[in-house]
């Protein structure tokens, strides 16, 4: 039983892995991209390492993949704000869309 919840947790992970590298790679201005890296990989990153404590269920792993899990959710975030700060202060202008304009 626990084969399935560690494949489940290893396959969910792998595919939020896979989501947040192609919102990296298709996704149109640095902003939108940043928040698809940090959403998803951090996501991605703490069912993988779920599966991993699941799978071993001993203390220190335990101990210690909660401490990833929460380094990753304190230090995404202040990630993604320097980053996105950086990227607006050297002049990557977010693409907006221009709602002003009437089609037709």
């Amino acid at each position: 039983m626990i084969g399935y919840v560690v494949g489940v947790l290893l396959l969910l992970g792998g595919g939020f892995a896979v989501i947040a590298g192609l919102g990296v790679l298709r996704l149109p201005d640095v902003l939108v991209r940043m928040h698809a890296s940090t959403k998803a990989g951090t996501l991605a990153c703490g069912l993988i390492i779920a599966a991993g404590m699941v799978f071993f269920a001993d203390l220190p792993v335990l101990f210690r993949g909660g401490l990833i899990v929460g380094f990753l959710m304190l230090t995404a975030p202040v990630a993604a704000h320097m980053i996105g700060r950086a990227a607006l202060r050297t002049g990557a202008a977010p693409q907006t869309r221009d709602m002003t304009k009437k089609s037709g």
